[in-house]
């Protein structure tokens, strides 16, 4: 076989995996687990806050 025809198989393939990963991403059983990824930061972000607001709350009865 020559390059060209090489090249079109890999070319071939490369075009199939796209489509698969695809599908894959946007396939209805993966919905639910990329919604809560997508959902994890504003979580961690309001763990911050209300660890800081713990915080807040003990340093001004230490001081009192």
């Amino acid at each position: 076989m020559d390059y060209i025809t090489w090249r079109s198989f890999y070319t071939v393939l490369v075009f199939v995996l796209f489509i698969g990963i695809v599908f894959w991403a946007y396939s209805k059983g993966r919905k639910k687990h990329f919604d809560e990824a997508a959902k994890s930061i504003f979580e961690e972000d309001e763990l911050k806050r209300t660890k800081q607001d713990d915080n807040t709350k003990q340093e001004s009865k230490n001081n009192e």
